[in-house]
């Protein structure tokens, strides 16, 4: 045996004997970033925290368990940030992302980031670190963006971002209004909706793509075609003209939506919401039908969100909700020039949506800061935008 073949053997058998019981990972060796170039956050430091490698088959699962400091080191303040993490490329499981929304980072200023991933990278491991870390973008309070955008990350932080504006606008109004006394109701209403929200499991997986006009053998496998009925929210710059699923019991797959642009502008991308209601008359959000990659829809022209997955639905404790009823709504909207609609928060009360969908980041993050710390920390909060 050669020389390096012999070391590459030593390295092979080191590696997996060191990981077979989770040995902690040091950031020194394990982690590399790579930040790019002009990029404008700095790392400060690196705690691996619980963070380890186990051989297990032909590949190591790395627990990263760290938390990133990092610095804005540009010169407008940071909104929101997306890491991405290599393990290996093109390897199942060996690549995910973190994203923070809600900062208000100005220039100069640290703060952390919380990594909780699980990532797969195979034998035998090359020399040198395990994980690149490399930033997918960074999103400013000016709208401003850094980064590849690989991930799509700049949509998603400048919806998140106007979701905020939304609902901080709202509780300064709240305040203004009604006072401290109508703001704590405000937002004890608020911390009500996020635990009293119907929940749904969803477990999705890939479906064959059939073509719509099936056999009635197949039709019988797969389910019935069930239609989407659709919200009308005021201002969507795009219309709902039809929609469908194949619905069987508790499961549905093969959502398709076919959309008109009502708007004077270029439309990249949308998001329709997807709400299923089974036969007790409860209704849940279910998740969402993207437009399938960048969109040139003009005005006046129409364009399918579609999925070829299947999506199997359960209510925790409860047996599996069979299907009765399907809804649809326009969740989201990305022009040409990348700017972003999203419905306000009177169009969602008015179709009564609000108790159905999640609430945003900031809300979230508003409520917890009154439930901890109470309502003057709250007040002194919103006075800081």
């Amino acid at each position: 045996m050669s020389t390096r073949n012999s070391f590459a053997a030593f390295l092979l058998a080191a590696t997996a004997a060191l990981a077979q019981t989770g040995e902690p990972l040091d950031p020194a060796a394990a982690i590399r970033f790579n930040l790019g170039p002009g990029a404008p956050l700095e790392v400060v430091s690196t705690q691996m925290g619980a963070s380890s490698v186990t051989a297990r088959g032909g590949a190591l699962v790395l627990d990263l368990r760290p938390t990133l400091v990092l610095r804005n080191s540009g010169a407008q303040t940071l909104r929101g940030v997306t890491l991405l993490l290599l393990a290996q490329e093109m390897t199942p499981g060996g690549r995910g992302s973190v994203a923070v929304p809600s900062l208000n980072v100005a220039p100069g200023q640290s703060f952390p980031v919380r990594i909780n991933l699980r990532l797969l990278r195979p034998l035998p491991a090359p020399a040198g670190p395990l994980v690149e870390v490399g930033l997918d973008g960074a999103l400013f309070a000016d709208f401003s963006f850094f980064g590849p955008n690989r991930l799509e990350s700049r949509r998603t932080m400048t919806a998140w971002e106007m979701e905020a504006r939304r609902d901080r606008e709202h509780l300064k109004a709240v305040l203004a209004n009604s006072g401290p006394p109508g703001l704590q109701q405000e937002i004890l209403a608020s911390l009500h909706r996020q635990t009293a929200r119907p929940r749904l499991d969803v477990e999705v997986g890939r479906a064959s793509a059939t073509p719509r006009a099936i056999s009635a053998a197949v039709s019988a496998i797969l389910g019935r075609n069930m239609e989407f009925a659709f919200l009308k929210l005021p201002g969507a710059p795009l219309e709902a003209l039809s929609g469908v699923a194949q619905v069987n019991g508790a499961e549905a797959a093969l959502p398709r939506v076919e959309v008109t642009n009502r708007s004077n502008r270029r439309v990249r991308y949308f998001e329709i919401g997807w709400l299923v209601k089974d036969t007790t008359g409860r209704e849940f959000l279910a998740g969402s039908v993207p437009a399938a990659g960048p969109l040139d829809l003009d005005p006046g022209r129409s364009a399918a969100a579609s999925q070829e997955r299947s999506y199997k639905f359960a209510v925790p404790r409860e047996p599996p909700p069979a299907i009765s009823g399907m809804r649809g709504f326009l969740s989201q909207v990305e022009f040409a020039d990348q700017t972003i609609w999203i419905p306000s928060r009177q169009a969602l009360r008015d179709v009564a949506l609000l108790d159905l969908l999640p609430v945003s980041p900031e809300e979230q993050r508003l409520s917890e800061l009154y439930r901890t710390k109470g309502l003057q920390a709250l007040i002194e909060e919103l006075a800081k935008f």
